[in-house]
């Protein structure tokens, strides 16, 4: 099999744009891990009292339901603004790899 230099090239940017997908796809998931926190924590907020408690470090102390409510709306808004902007970069790297995957395939098929 006798592979140019461009071809060399071409599977050396393949290989560069699936690390990126890798990586862009686990900070995905972490976005979703954590949005998926916010939203449990919010399920429980509107289950509670008004008495409630926040982790500040290493102690628990008492915080206002109305406070944090809007500080876990404004962290969710935050995070679904984040997974659409990956989502997309994500799409956009897939098509991408894909197009470049078969431009070398192609070639290397010759």
């Amino acid at each position: 099999m006798d592979i140019n230099k461009e071809t060399e090239e071409q599977i050396k940017e393949l290989q560069m744009l699936e690390k990126n997908m890798q990586a862009i796809m686990m900070q995905r998931q972490a976005f979703e891990m954590e949005l998926n926190e916010i939203q449990n924590a919010l399920n429980e907020l509107n289950k509670s009292g008004e008495e409630i408690y926040k982790i500040a470090g290493n102690i628990m102390i008492k915080a206002e339901k109305k406070q944090i409510l809007e500080e876990l709306n404004h962290k969710k808004g935050l995070l679904e603004l984040r997974l659409k902007s990956i989502s997309s970069q994500e799409k956009e790297l897939e098509e991408n790899s894909e197009s470049l995957r078969e431009k070398v395939f192609k070639k290397i098929k010759k």
